[in-house]
């Protein structure tokens, strides 16, 4: 499942309900053309990866949030343990956003 983020406390709130699990955050728009190519795969990765959270931040919803994450590329995918940012990929690269999944779970 996918939790939806629209603000900076539901982020905050989503990285302290981890604790120890790895975080997964997609920032994109519905505009974005390779955002909308990545949503079936991100969302097939959230079924995959039970132990794992996924999160999705429109930043045209959530501009102080994307601010804050320092978002300038879409779509954007980072990593969280602890609440402490451990990676970040830009672009569409799905099998490198999956193997860096299975390397920091």
């Amino acid at each position: 499942m996918i939790q939806i983020i629209k603000n900076m406390n539901e982020f905050r709130a989503f990285l302290k309900a981890a604790e120890c699990k790895l975080v997964v955050i997609k920032f994109s728009a519905k505009w974005c053309g390779p955002c909308k190519r990545m949503c079936p795969l991100f969302q097939a990765m959230s079924l995959q990866y039970q132990n794992v959270m996924f999160a999705d931040v429109d930043v045209d919803e959530a501009q102080e949030l994307a601010q804050t994450c320092h978002i300038k590329t879409l779509p954007t995918f980072q990593m969280f343990k602890q609440a402490q940012k451990i990676f970040e990929m830009c672009g569409t690269d799905a099998k490198k956003l999956e193997t860096k999944i299975r390397e920091l779970m």
